[in-house]
């Protein structure tokens, strides 16, 4: 369904002139127009605009009843924020035409039958809340919708299927109640008794191991981080013991309460939920982001309690405007203040903070967050920069408890909103972290900050910004670090050759040349050089890469440029293991001040294949990394890397599917030919070719799976040798295990799990035969525990 704006076709201030017969597709275009606008902002009322709609839909059933179907079921899907809305038409369409209201019910199951089978969960929530309301609006009778749910919630006793599946059902039940509840409970009160009674009962052998894992903050205080079922659960609670009162929900249909009740009812067609499958994909658990309560803003509206069903359903319409609307920052904003009635910021900030800091990713790329907060600071000058104020103040001031990944994520959305705002903050008031240790959260969060204000602006500019006194915390400056650049050091081995080299490449010399200026490198590793020389040669390296990158230092365009050019000799010089390692020691060496660079020339040699991703993994836990182990930039590089070799296995798949489909389609046409045994022939030769391509693919496919799987293995290992040593070394000296340094690296741990999950479930059984052994540190292990438990 298109989402576009249609031109409004009104002749206001026109002379009226007889207009020409409308085509088909004109019509079509029209009505889905007329449908997707009504609930929007007009000089009518809603009632009034509903009505008329009514009336032009019912006039135009006859000749477009497919096309007036499919645009409300698309409507019922895709645009939830508006659903008492279209519930309202569908009823006064019912009740005008009940034929049409059954053809639309049915239709509705058909498509929550197609979107479970997909997997297309979020949507489906959206049809059942639809369905759910149309109870309000006379459509469906009460009883048929008690009987769906129970079929929901009797998913609970099935056997042998994951908990993800039960939770969906027994969410799309409990999040249908503050829509439906009063309705169900005043007709069917025993039967609604009993499904609460089994909801209850569900809710409370269900396993949260998962839960720690996907907590923003470790600590409950100030505002409790509750599992987002047992957080639902509370509200419907309380929903019920205020006897089903709810007071948010618009609900335009009690405008027509006297048209709808006299409609006649349809009983839903029997549903039954589709099995679960080996291929059936669940939506992951969640735990509710909290970070205001009403005693945050005294002054403006008070705020729903985080147990009030309100709380729910504003937060709810607000993550549907964001689904809808994310592409178009500025309709996201008229829509965000059109639907919540509580012109409140909070909630806002609330929302969008949710989505940032949602683990293991947030629905939408982060800038998007940023550009929101940036429309609504537009929209709303004189209130909305001081509460977004004072939540970067709440949240800095919690960063002790915040989880790493979102520590990233807030470091990210920082940097880039104060380069929108010239950089301008107080940073005096965060004078506190400079009393304290450097790898502490606080500190290193606003270095970090300053890290990333860098890359959007200079160097100069941020030391301008930052008071002196946190100079400190200060980015260096980004030049290279060239050892053989100083006199002083004309004793360093390899002096005189990084001359040579520097005047050869100054006049364009060739890979042949330079390998030739190399040979005189003596080998620290003697006895493995062959009569070549050109096996692992540390200095040779050394001396190659530093000088190459200190000559190619004035930009990336630069640094590029040199890489292509002595391609060959990288190649050449970093075939080996080491080689490799050591090209990325020296990379480090060079440039240490200039985070930025190392990774941008880290993700380069990775595509252009001179060093792999394994290597990257074996460096970025080396011992000569150990000082900035801790530090943003590290992990950047390693889940970029991640990604690389997650991309490869997925090219080469595609590749080799897509030639399997060519030769399913050859044979498929060879097959409906009645062809003589010449074309047969002719047919086989065609096929060799491609059976070969696919014979290699096959071969690559499995190479490549091979690879990724060692990459997550050394990955694993690394960190398990790490934090092993951590907690051995503190058993010994009788020291606090849970330093800065271990909540980073086990953190950082979760991290690579959660962000590359889908990846990670191949190989569950290796890592668990291999890594994660029953004999691992249980502070270790509860890590791939809660992993396990996320779609168990």
């Amino acid at each position: 369904m298109s989402r576009r704006r249609h031109s409004d076709d009104s002749d206001a201030g026109q002379p009226h002139k007889r207009r020409r017969t409308s085509e088909p597709s004109e019509i079509e275009e029209r009505l889905e127009s007329l449908i997707c606008r009504v609930g929007e902002k007009s000089n009518s009322s809603l009632e009034s605009n509903l009505e008329g709609l009514a009336g032009v839909l019912e006039a135009d059933l006859p000749n477009y009843k497919s096309k007036i179907l499919r645009i409300l079921c698309t409507v019922a899907r895709l645009l939830p924020e508006k659903l008492t809305v279209y519930t309202t038409l569908v009823g006064l369409l019912n009740a005008r035409n009940y034929n049409f209201g059954g053809e639309f019910v049915e239709a509705m199951i058909r498509q929550l039958k197609e979107c479970l089978k997909v997997s297309m969960y979020h949507e489906a929530v959206h049809l059942v809340r639809f369905l759910s309301d149309l109870v309000n609006c006379h459509v469906i009778a009460a009883p048929s919708m008690v009987a769906m749910f129970e079929n929901f919630v009797s998913v609970t006793q099935e056997e042998d299927v994951p908990q993800v599946r039960c939770d969906w059902y027994i969410f799309a039940f409990m999040s249908s109640l503050p829509w439906v509840g009063k309705e169900l409970y005043e007709k069917k009160d025993a039967e609604m008794d009993r499904l609460l009674s089994q909801t209850e009962s569900y809710l409370k052998r269900r396993q949260k191991i998962h839960v720690p894992m996907l907590q923003v903050w470790t600590a409950d205080k100030p505002h409790p981080q509750e599992e987002y079922l047992d957080c639902l659960w509370s509200q419907i609670q309380k929903l019920k013991k205020d006897r089903w009162q709810e007071r948010h929900i618009l609900r335009p249909y009690l405008a027509f309460d006297s048209i709808l009740c006299e409609a006649l009812q349809h009983n839903l067609p029997p549903f039954t939920p589709p099995p679960h499958t080996e291929g059936s994909v669940y939506p992951m658990p969640r735990v509710i982001f909290r970070m205001f309560d009403y005693t945050d803003d005294p002054e403006g509206p008070v705020m729903p309690g985080s147990h009030s069903v309100e709380r729910f359903v504003i937060e709810e319409n607000l993550h549907c405007i964001i689904k809808s609307h994310w592409k178009e920052r500025k309709t996201w904003v008229v829509q965000a203040t059109l639907n919540c009635a509580l012109t409140l910021c909070l909630p806002f900030l609330q929302v969008i903070f949710a989505e940032l800091f949602q683990l293991p990713s947030p629905p939408h790329i982060e800038v998007m967050y940023t550009t929101l907060l940036i429309e609504l600071c537009k929209l709303q000058p004189g209130s909305l920069p001081q509460v977004l104020a004072q939540a970067t103040e709440m949240l800095y001031m919690r960063l002790d408890t915040m989880n790493t990944t979102c520590v990233d994520r807030f470091i990210n959305w920082f940097s880039h909103h104060l380069s929108n705002f010239q950089f301008r903050w107080s940073w005096e008031d965060w004078s506190d972290c400079l009393t304290q240790d450097l790898e502490k959260p606080k500190p290193k969060f606003v270095r970090e900050v300053l890290e990333k204000c860098m890359r959007l602006s200079y160097h100069q500019r941020i030391i301008d910004i930052v008071p002196a006194s946190f100079s400190v915390l200060s980015p260096a400056n980004p030049v290279c670090i060239y050892k053989y650049g100083d006199e002083s050091n004309r004793s360093l081995p390899g002096y005189t050759v990084a001359l040579c080299l520097t005047i050869a490449i100054k006049n364009k010399a060739s890979n042949d040349e330079i390998f030739s200026i190399l040979k005189d490198v003596p080998n620290p590793n003697q006895d493995d050089d062959d009569g070549e020389g050109f096996t692992f040669n540390p200095l040779k390296i050394e001396v190659f890469v530093q000088t190459l990158l200190h000559l190619a230092a004035k930009s990336f365009s630069h640094s590029f440029s040199a890489l292509a050019k002595f391609h060959e000799v990288f190649k050449t010089l970093a075939e080996s293991d080491e080689g490799k390692l050591h090209v990325l020691r020296v990379v480090y060496e060079v440039w240490k001040n200039h985070p930025q660079m190392i990774a941008v020339l880290v993700d380069k040699m990775i595509r252009t294949q001179i060093v792999d991703c394994a290597a990257v993994a074996n460096w970025i836990f080396s011992s000569e990394l150990a000082h900035d182990f801790t530090r943003f930039y590290i992990w950047e590089i390693l889940h970029s890397t991640i990604r690389k070799m997650n991309k490869h296995v997925l090219k080469i798949h595609k590749e080799l599917e897509e030639t399997k489909a060519r030769l399913a389609r050859q044979h498929k046409r060879r097959d409906s030919d009645d062809d003589d045994d010449d074309d047969d022939r002719s047919s086989d030769r065609e096929d060799g070719p491609l059976e070969e391509q696919i014979e290699r693919l096959q071969e690559k496919v499995e190479s490549a799976q091979s690879e990724q799987k060692n990459l997550f293995l050394v990955i694993f290992q690394r960190f398990i040798m790490l934090l092993t040593e951590h907690l051995v070394r503190c058993e010994t000296g009788g020291i606090d295990v849970f330093t800065p340094w271990y909540k980073s690296c086990i953190e950082r741990l979760q991290q690579i799990f959660l962000q590359h999950h889908q990846i990670i479930q191949q190989y569950m059984v290796t890592l668990e035969n291999l890594l994660f052994t029953a004999e691992l540190d249980h502070h270790i292990l509860a890590v791939f525990q809660q992993f396990c438990a996320l779609q168990a």
